[in-house]
């Protein structure tokens, strides 16, 4: 198995600290500005230092607990900006089925469409 960032395994365990401390702030300024895209490589960059950090015995816990309180603090932030995404497609989806009519039953228990016609747009009164 190759190791996921070799130039990691030579460096001591208080710099990965470090390193994976000043990522962690790197993630929360994209998460609160919405820049998700940096997510992704922000996040290859964290497991290799994590994995590396996992294969070090002598770690002490007071040496990750600032870390962890971050990691804990951008799992929130991450988790709701993944409701907000959902929120959003759930959002869209509604309109979408607006768009397309609205469907009613008659006392028959019939189903009915009343179709919308493309292009109509809708007009807001004071």
């Amino acid at each position: 198995m190759t190791d996921p960032n070799p130039q990691l395994t030579h460096q001591n365990p208080q710099s990965l600290i470090d390193e994976l401390d000043e990522i962690l702030d790197q993630e929360r300024s994209a998460l609160v500005r919405g820049e998700l895209q940096q997510i992704e490589g922000l996040l290859a960059r964290k497991e290799a230092i994590i994995a590396n950090l996992n294969t070090i015995d002598t770690l002490e816990r007071t040496a990750l607990a600032q870390v962890q309180t971050k990691v804990s603090r951008n799992q929130e932030l991450l988790n709701s900006a993944m409701e907000g995404i959902r929120s959003v497609a759930t959002r869209m989806a509604e309109l979408r089925r607006v768009k397309k009519g609205l469907d009613v039953y008659d006392r028959a228990g019939r189903k009915a469409r009343y179709g919308t016609t493309m292009g109509q747009r809708l007009e807001k009164r004071s």
